[in-house]
């Protein structure tokens, strides 16, 4: 077995936090020694949790679009690897999600990373991806990162959560669709060469 997918397979075997998750463990991600598109986000839902198929809801509609790639090139692990902050769901807090549980980016993320060594862009999706990756880089507040995206660029695009929840953020802030969206969709195209397949879905 290849380096990568024994990584790979001893992640989706993985047990550390099960005593924390209120669904039990299912760790959810996608990755190639070919990708060249890392997607960080922060961690499962519940709908990902029951399919096995990260952004399997509305916020992956979102992000698809914010893309302009069809669920074909978006699924397709030798062109696009998915990896969040946490690879199971973490369950409730609050209002929403629990953070993602700190073991997986303790445990696995400095090993698998680095097998990954064709990334030409990735995007870090929300405050926590954005903190582990930028480090002091980082601005005040998610909102400042997304805004300084032309300090990270042109292989690092920081990006709000394509969540529902967020529509009051994409209202108040027009510019990420005027700036950011455009930067984005031209880095993609550079990265796979202007094959999308047939639109975003």
């Amino acid at each position: 077995m290849r380096p990568l997918d024994d990584l790979l397979h001893r992640i989706r075997a993985c047990r550390l936090c099960e005593a924390h998750l209120p669904l039990g463990p299912r760790p959810v991600l996608r990755a190639s020694a070919t990708s060249r598109l890392l997607v960080v986000g922060q961690a499962p839902g519940t709908r990902v949790h029951a399919s096995g198929v990260p952004w399997d809801d509305a916020s992956g509609r979102r992000l698809r679009d914010w893309l302009q790639l069809d669920p074909s090139t978006f699924y397709d692990e030798s062109r696009v690897a998915i990896v969040p902050m946490g690879f199971c769901y973490p369950g409730r807090a609050g209002g929403g999600d629990a953070p993602p549980r700190a073991e997986c980016r303790a445990t696995w993320h400095g090993q698998l990373l680095p097998m990954l060594p064709d990334i030409g862009m990735t995007l870090l999706i929300g405050q926590y991806a954005q903190a582990y990756f930028l480090g002091a880089r980082r601005k005040a507040t998610l909102t400042d990162t997304v805004r300084a995206w032309r300090g990270y660029a042109p292989n690092i695009v920081p990006l709000p959560h394509p969540s529902p929840r967020n529509v009051a953020w994409f209202k108040a802030n027009p510019w990420f669709d005027a700036e950011v969206l455009p930067h984005l969709r031209a880095g993609v195209d550079d990265l796979f060469g202007g094959s999308r397949g047939p639109g975003p879905v």
